[in-house]
């Protein structure tokens, strides 16, 4: 892995939450794998940031038909604002660490999370999340559009999909964003 400057880093740990996570194989590996990127890059000196998804009231009256995804979950009240939808306490976040609430799939899209970035004077995003198809690729393609240099840790991302999350991070992911490990990102911090 290329070298990271950590002062203009930032860890986005994506749509892990109860609801979420509760849906992980192996829940327990998963979220330790992710607390070592997290601690590392905390001692480093990055910017931590969590992304959550959660739909308020309005956000559920205002999705349309069209919009399957979030439709579904709309009519379900699955994703409504709440417990299940914090981070998960596993990972909880410090009192200084960013955190926003999105209502779509991208990290970017619905929140000010690129504001927040750019005036801690990141240009370089590190990756991790569930899923791999979801919120790790819409947030690759958005924040290349933003101009922001991209990691994407391959075994800090998870797909209920195995044979989607390969072809993402071995054919897909690396057009716009290098895919390393969290062994790697760690050792990359040190």
């Amino acid at each position: 892995m290329t070298e990271l400057a950590p002062a203009t880093t930032a860890l986005l740990i994506m749509d892990l939450q109860p609801s979420i996570t509760a849906q992980l194989p192996d829940p327990e590996t998963f979220i330790g794998g992710v607390l070592r990127a997290r601690e590392a890059a905390r001692a480093a000196g990055a910017v931590i940031g969590y992304v959550r998804v959660a739909l308020t009231e309005d956000d559920i009256a205002s999705v349309p038909a069209s919009n399957v995804n979030f439709h579904a979950a709309a009519a379900t009240g699955r994703l409504l604002d709440g417990p299940d939808t914090q981070v998960d306490p596993r990972i909880a976040p410090a009192d200084d660490e960013i955190v926003v609430r999105k209502s779509r799939v991208s990290a970017f899209s619905t929140t000010d999370l690129r504001e927040q970035l750019e005036t801690q004077g990141v240009d370089t995003i590190v990756l991790c999340g569930i899923s791999t198809s979801g919120v790790v690729l819409s947030t690759v393609r958005d924040a290349a559009d933003h101009d922001f240099r991209i990691v994407v840790l391959e075994d800090g991302c998870f797909d209920r999909d195995p044979d989607v999350h390969r072809v993402l991070t071995e054919k897909i992911f690396p057009r716009q964003a290098e895919v390393t490990s969290i062994a790697d990102f760690v050792d990359a911090l040190s």
